[in-house]
């Protein structure tokens, strides 16, 4: 028996014009949720207890071509890319990965040659951070799509989420942002650009690296309240962390890489929009005990990392940006299948 939920008038809505998150929601409400569910549907990865405080946390992500897959990525890249994209979820919790199965969907005029690049780039991936691909499956496709399930073991007390911010404490970010909304724009056009810094900008797009080493310290140091992969842009990431916390957020401070702002300044395109706006930088996007700070800084130094403040959690339901005084509205935009 099939159950709809909604009205007949919304039923007859395309995916286009509902969007990605609509879907989901509209997925989830024909679910039966799972009793005793170890983490809720919502972040970024699903877990199930297996007894004594410990988790299997399940990940699965999905890249492909048309929407994921820039002009000048190799196959060996996007393989890689559609490995770091499920890796960047686990850092955020503070998961190592164990193994992975890869679903393949493959044109039935792709060259071998390429079959065996895309080979290469998984297993590169997998083994970058410490996992494996130990199985998977094959079949044809009208576009190459790289399906990712990744699973790992964790301890439940050490699982990092979206919903445990309270007000007072620091905000914080594993790196810089705006490169790779600076990268796309260099892949796609001929901009005025240095070329150092044109190299820096598509690498940042084409070789993306997840902060597993930075989760996994940060996870140890037990200083921080909430986390997200930021992967779908700052902006929607920071109100994903309000939401699920039910707090507010005001950054004060831009973590705008440095190759970011000289893009900006050739350009003349806005450099806050570049931050905030971009998506796929894969930075970890976190909030801090304020007791915990010199930990949490400490551990990430520990293993070659960087943490950059950017502000604080609030009481309000807002999220906001301080600059010279003046509060403006932090949007909750970010890229979104479908829709983007």
């Amino acid at each position: 028996m099939v159950r709809t939920r909604g009205n007949k008038k919304s039923l007859l809505k395309t995916a286009g014009t509902i969007g990605e998150r609509k879907i989901i929601e509209m997925i989830q409400g024909h679910l039966d949720l799972m009793p005793n569910l170890a983490v809720s549907f919502g972040d970024d990865v699903s877990a199930l207890s297996i007894g004594r405080g410990c988790l299997a946390v399940l990940k699965a992500d999905m890249l492909v071509s048309k929407t994921d897959v820039p002009p000048g990525m190799t196959f060996w890249q996007a393989a890689r890319k559609a490995v770091v994209m499920n890796i960047s979820d686990f850092a955020a919790k503070g998961v190592k990965p164990m193994a992975m199965l890869v679903s393949l969907g493959l044109p039935k005029g792709m060259a071998a040659k390429d079959v065996v690049e895309l080979a290469e780039g998984l297993n590169a991936g997998a083994r970058e951070y410490g996992a494996y691909v130990i199985g998977g499956d094959t079949g044809e496709a009208s576009d190459l799509v790289i399906s990712v399930s990744l699973f790992g073991t964790a301890r439940r007390n050490r699982l990092m989420l979206r919903s445990g911010a309270k007000p007072g404490d620091f905000l914080a970010v594993t790196g810089p942002f705006g490169n790779t909304a600076a990268g796309l724009r260099v892949l796609l056009s001929k901009l005025d650009v240095p070329e150092k810094v044109r190299d820096v900008l598509a690498k940042s797009v084409l070789l993306p690296h997840a902060r597993l080493k930075e989760g996994l310290a940060l996870s140890h140091s037990k200083a921080v309240s909430a986390a997200i992969d930021s992967s779908d842009g700052l902006a929607w990431s920071l109100h994903e962390i309000a939401r699920a916390s039910n707090v507010g957020l005001m950054i004060d401070r831009l973590p705008a890489a440095s190759e970011a702002k000289i893009f900006a300044e050739r350009t003349k395109i806005d450099l806050a929009e570049l931050v905030f706006y971009g998506g796929e930088e894969y930075e970890i996007l976190l909030t801090i005990k304020p007791d915990a700070w010199a930990a949490a800084e400490k551990a990430v130094a520990r293993i070659g990392g960087q943490l950059l403040q950017i502000g604080k959690v609030t009481r309000g339901k807002r999220v906001v940006r301080e600059s010279g005084g003046t509060k403006h509205t932090i949007e909750p935009r970010g890229y979104e299948h479908f829709k983007t």
